[in-house]
């Protein structure tokens, strides 16, 4: 391969995910080959030409491709300034193999909606501390990939279980600062993932990540009220480090840290000049 220097590889940490590969391709085409995972790819620029199950496919800058583990493929860029490609490596276990063959014979979606959320889930990847957020988001692309392979993507209802997305919320709510990964979560409250986040996002208005960083952000809020520095405020409040904090602090507040303390010192009360004098 070449073009090296424009080529990411991360091992997130995240269950389900085995790999992110970001790449730009010019000349290098890939022999038939196979992969133990699921190869999710999205193109940023360029088009790509590939054979997989004796067919042969093209993969376009506004769809989704999906490789099924351990069938042959391979791959060529057909434009001159080459391809752009971000690859996530699914686990064979996070969706069911037994929609293999499905995806051999349909491997592409021009699903926009899809396609925006493997965008997300790339950016919450590779933003340090957004693991929760990571985790809902690909709950919300493995359903998404599953209805397109069984021929379900529409407006189907899923009814929602009283109280499960207020349960949620009370675990949220008990380990803000630790937070609670999203399989846990399922397993504590015997739902699957993607049921727990569309059941909670319908009740709440949004996603359980948003949630918890909004609890966290509270939390660090009320401890520079009380004169904690922001890097201490980040470090009790479950995040990653103050970079991170001040992020979601500036999203929600409008200011960073510091200058919400600046603002709060200059507006705390002080003594009268003439306070000590008699009247």
């Amino acid at each position: 391969m070449d073009g090296h220097a424009d080529t990411v590889v991360l091992r997130p940490g995240i269950d389900g995910i085995a790999e992110v590969f970001h790449t730009h391709l010019r000349q290098h085409a890939y022999p038939m080959h196979t992969h133990r995972s699921w190869t999710l790819l999205i193109i940023d620029s360029g088009t790509v030409r590939y054979d997989l199950g004796r067919h042969e496919h093209g993969a376009l800058d506004r769809t989704v491709t999906l490789l099924p583990p351990g069938v042959p493929h391979n791959g060529t860029p057909t434009t001159a300034q080459g391809l752009r490609k971000r690859v996530l490596y699914l686990e064979p276990e996070q969706i069911d193999t037994g929609l293999v063959g499905r995806a051999v014979d349909h491997p592409m979606f021009d699903d926009p909606l899809l396609r925006h959320r493997v965008h997300q889930l790339h950016g919450a990847l590779f933003r340090q501390g957004d693991r929760p957020e990571a985790e809902s988001r690909l709950e919300l692309v493995s359903e998404r990939l599953r209805q397109h392979l069984r021929g379900t993507v529409g407006p189907a209802a899923h009814p929602d279980d009283p109280g499960l997305a207020e349960r949620l919320r009370d675990l949220l709510d008990a380990r803000t600062v630790e937070g609670v990964p999203l399989a846990e979560a399922a397993r504590t409250l015997h739902a699957h993932p993607a049921h727990l986040t569309r059941v909670f996002t319908r009740r709440f208005g949004m996603p359980p990540h948003q949630y918890l960083v909004g609890r966290r952000v509270d939390l660090a809020r009320r401890l520079i009220l009380e004169g904690r520095a922001p890097a201490h405020a980040a470090a009790v409040s479950g995040f990653y480090d103050q970079a991170h904090l001040n992020r979601h602090f500036t999203r929600i507040l409008g200011l960073p840290p510091g200058h919400y303390a600046r603002a709060r010192r200059m507006g705390a009360p002080s003594r009268l000049s003439g306070a000590s004098e008699r009247p």
